[in-house]
């Protein structure tokens, strides 16, 4: 049960830690202080761990993740948006 709710904490932590800077980026219509590199370097780790968890079978992984890697996608999509701004 303890292990559980770790899981579980930390999946909810890593979902929604890019929420504060999607709502940044709407905000301000400024991607300046993001980094490309770092975005597409976690999207592909977050999406390993999507297939490591499909492999274990563990729901946790998996949808934390998923929520995880769509957020990034978000933030990927508003980077192209608005780093074109000048």
């Amino acid at each position: 049960m303890l292990w559980t709710i770790i899981g579980l904490t930390a999946a909810m932590l890593t979902m929604l830690s890019f929420v504060p800077q999607i709502a940044r980026s709407l905000k301000t219509k400024s991607v300046k202080d993001v980094s490309p590199i770092t975005l597409f370097q976690l999207s592909l780790g977050v999406f390993l761990w999507i297939i490591y968890g499909v492999y274990r079978r563990d729901p946790i992984i998996i949808c934390a993740n998923s929520v995880t890697l769509i957020t990034l996608a978000i933030l990927i999509f508003l980077y192209f948006k608005y780093g074109r701004v000048k």
